[in-house]
Order: C-alpha cells, then sequence, then structure tokens
C-alpha cells in the first residue's frame, strides 16, 4: 500500500482504479472509516462503484497498517481532517466525493466546512453532528481497563451487529481488526467525538448530501440524524431497517446501491 507521512504517523491508502476506459476523467470517491475499523470494511462497495469511480480508502492513524502515534500525541478533529486531505492530495485527488461512517462521517461534515471547494458530495454513515447526543460512550474505558481490547471488541461486535448479520468468518476478521486499535488514540479520539457539535454551521454546507443510518444504533438514535438531515439544505435520508452501528459493512450492498443511485441522479442534473 502507498502510504503518506503526517504529523506522528505514516497513513497507508489505497487506490481503487478499474474505471470503464471509455470514462475519460473518472471522479474519485474517499472513504473514511470510523473508530476500530480500518479501510477493508469499504471492499464490498467495490462492485457497485468501480466501474466509473476511483475508490480512495485509508486506515486512519492508529488503524490497520497506519502507524500508531505515539501515546499522548496531539490530536484533534481537525488533525484529522487534515490527515484526510492528506490522503486525497497524496492520491491527486483535488475535487471528490467524500464518504464517512461513525467518527469518520463527522470528519467529512467538518471537512466540508473547511474545504467546501474540494467537496463534490458528502455521504455520511451511522455518523452524528453533536457529540454530546451520542450515547453509551463512557463506559468504553472501563471495559478495557477490565477486560482488555478483546474484551472491547467482543462488546463492540453486539453493539454494530445483530446477531445473525455477518457470517462467522466476517464476524472473526471484525472482531480481530478491531481489537487492534490503538488505545490511546481510541479514547482520546472518542472524547472528541462526544465534545463535538458543529450544528451551528451546517447550514453553509450546500453540496447534495446522502445520511444512511441504521434503525436501532446504540449511539446514534434515528432522531439525531432527522436532526441532521433538517439543518442541511441539500440533503436526504436513507434509514435501513434491523440494522445497528456496523451499517456500511452488515448492509454494505445497500449501502452501496443507496449511494450510486446518489451520484448518479447527481450526474443527470
Amino acid at each position: 500500500m502507498p502510504a503518506v507521512q503526517v504529523p506522528d504517523c505514516t497513513l497507508h491508502y489505497d487506490v481503487l482504479d478499474t474505471v470503464l476506459p471509455w470514462i475519460g476523467q473518472p471522479e474519485t470517491i474517499v472513504f473514511c472509516h470510523g473508530l476500530g475499523a480500518n479501510a477493508l470494511i469499504w471492499r464490498a462497495w467495490a462492485p457497485m462503484l468501480c466501474d466509473s469511480y476511483r475508490m480512495l480508502t485509508f486506515d486512519m492513524r492508529g488503524h490497520g497498517s497506519s502507524s500508531h502515534p505515539p501515546d499522548g500525541a496531539a490530536l484533534g478533529l481537525d488533525l484529522l481532517v487534515d490527515d484526510l486531505f492528506a490522503v486525497a492530495d497524496a492520491a491527486g485527488a483535488d475535487r471528490f466525493h467524500l464518504v464517512g461512517e461513525s467518527i469518520g462521517g463527522t470528519l467529512a461534515l467538518l471537512a466540508g466546512l473547511r474545504a467546501p471547494e474540494r467537496l463534490l458530495s458528502i455521504t455520511v454513515s451511522n455518523g452524528a453532528h453533536a457529540g454530546a447526543s451520542i450515547s453509551h460512550l463512557d463506559d468504553w474505558k472501563q471495559i478495557i481497563d477490565a477486560r482488555g481490547m478483546d474484551g472491547w471488541s467482543d462488546h463492540m461486535m453486539q453493539a454494530r451487529f445483530f446477531p445473525g448479520a455477518l457470517s462467522q468468518p466476517m464476524h472473526e476478521w471484525y472482531r480481530r481488526m478491531q481489537a487492534g486499535v490503538s488505545v490511546d488514540f481510541l479514547l482520546r479520539a472518542v472524547r472528541l467525538l462526544a465534545g463535538a457539535d458543529l450544528s451551528p454551521r451546517l447550514p453553509s454546507l450546500t453540496m447534495p448530501i446522502l445520511l444512511l443510518h441504521p434503525d436501532s444504533s446504540p449511539f446514534i438514535p434515528v432522531s439525531l440524524m432527522a436532526d441532521l438531515k433538517a439543518r442541511l439544505p441539500r440533503s436526504s435520508l436513507h434509514v435501513f431497517p434491523h440494522s445497528r452501528h456496523g451499517l456500511p459493512f452488515s448492509h454494505a450492498d445497500l449501502c452501496a446501491e443507496a449511494l450510486r443511485e446518489f451520484l448518479d441522479a447527481m450526474d443527470q442534473r
């Protein structure tokens, strides 16, 4: 995987470019995962998108193949947005569609507020704009202290997926991947998320925005996503039944289909 150096760590990214050769100037979709995930959660979205769009995925600092920053290293939501733009720049994506899930969705909204001229559209999956309204985050440190990262990952698997939502190999892969996250980064990043509130600035986001949300996230109620939609001038909301906070992984095909319809509709305007 190619990599880009950013403050305190190295970010690894990947570009999937299998666009049909007669599409002369394909647009890029940048994907930003949430806490505990990595770039590979987007892999199953590719069949619906890769004929017409370059797909740029990356591992957030402290996750996957990217390096773990030193404990106590500088951290802020703006720094994580800097990381996102650094990856886009390294891959030659000047203007792009941006998809983010969980904290990645919050970062996508913040990226749109910081550099609206760079974003063709934003898609937020199981993400929020007001962290104080997100539930069940305060117990993460207690769980990790008592049960370690394996125990935290087991706890999170129940929050992300209904029983039977994943095959056994998918379930085990996600559980192992999630347990390998940097503990220091995880706990500090979730505190940043809990303290975020983008509400007053959201009406200035005038690019098309797609909201994808599970009906049963234990962290973000549908009512919070409805509030987000009401604050955005050009947005649409899809709520997926019988889904939890792992929506973009458990329902990858349906989410990718919704994104493709959204992007195709943009092209027809």
